[in-house]
């Protein structure tokens, strides 16, 4: 299949600027505990978690299937931030609560004490480069550096309620969600829950599990999938001319009778049509026609990746 990048055209600086993400909600782990508590509960490091860096990790369930995903980092040794899908997060907290027993610590919905921010080009404070890097003090706002979309830097900016909006320009709230979509890297929403295991959504790859620590929810399911060679499925980037949203099914010319993929994320293209996140099977994405909703629904064109895929071993 012929890999394609349309619209090059775009001008840069409307891609600039900080937009309000209200869709996305705070956990809170407090305590001493915190840091064993999420390590144990989550497929990235939390115990050797600085207060410099964040992580990306999932949150599965015993079938190793992505119940929520999130970006995690430190306001203090003893209290953690889990940004999340506000449409995921009250089932997520609930079920996170069945597992504290008798660890110190203490886990809430925090999404009113926070406004979370995306930041783009110019509206990036000056700072770390790399990919979950954080930077800035708890009181007047963290910011987490993110995959840039479409060679756009981005960044989220997490800060009390309190402080003062980010200066500068807004950038739509379209336009963020379509370089959400370019960074291939995909939010767990409420339409695709216990839809993957981490590697269908390339997790793996963006730093989102790490496969040299101790076991949690769904470890060795995870685990054997990269060890035993058996990904056969992967999150690619598609474009379409028509509308496309999470949960609905791709298809492939080889089979009209069963979906080769699924939409985890989608945005409107600046110009036109709608880009898409689509978990499928690698084999759909070798060559033929992928359609949207149906085998005789819209077309859509596979479009290269962003970054490179671990390969399974």
């Amino acid at each position: 299949m012929t890999l394609v990048t349309p619209f090059t055209t775009l001008d840069p600086a409307r891609l600039q600027g900080a937009t309000p993400l209200p869709q996305l909600g705070v956990i809170r782990a407090q305590g001493e505990d915190a840091a064993k508590f999420l390590h144990g509960q989550l497929t990235q490091d939390f115990s050797l978690l600085g207060l410099s860096e964040a992580r990306l990790a999932g949150f599965c369930s015993a079938k190793g299937r992505m119940l929520a995903s999130f970006v995690g980092f430190k306001r203090a040794h003893d209290d953690i931030l889990l940004v999340c899908s506000r449409d995921v997060l009250a089932a997520t907290l609930k079920r996170l609560s069945m597992f504290v027993l008798r660890a110190k610590v203490k886990l809430v919905d925090a999404s009113d004490a926070f406004q979370i921010w995306g930041l783009t080009g110019a509206a990036l404070p000056a700072g770390a480069q790399k990919p979950w890097s954080l930077t800035g003090g708890p009181d007047d706002g963290q910011t987490v550096r993110l995959y840039p979309g479409a060679g756009v830097a981005r960044a989220l900016w997490v800060a009390p309620a309190e402080q003062p909006a980010p200066a500068g320009e807004r950038l739509p709230e379209t336009l963020w969600a379509w370089l959400e979509v370019q960074s291939g890297v995909a939010t767990l929403t409420q339409p695709i829950v216990e839809a993957f295991v981490p590697q269908m959504l390339n997790y793996e790859s963006v730093g989102g599990v790490n496969f040299k620590k101790g076991c949690y929810p769904g470890q060795e399911v995870v685990a054997r999938s990269q060890f035993r060679g058996t990904l056969k499925r992967r999150a690619y980037l598609v474009h379409g001319d028509g509308p496309l949203q999470v949960g609905q099914e791709v298809f492939h010319d080889s089979d009209a009778s069963q979906p080769c993929g699924t939409v985890a994320a989608a945005a409107p293209h600046p110009e036109a049509g709608w880009d898409a996140i689509v978990s499928m099977q690698t084999s759909a994405a070798a060559g033929g026609q992928l359609r949207a909703a149906s085998a005789d629904g819209p077309a859509l064109t596979l479009l290269p990746l962003p970054y490179p895929l671990l390969d399974d071993i």
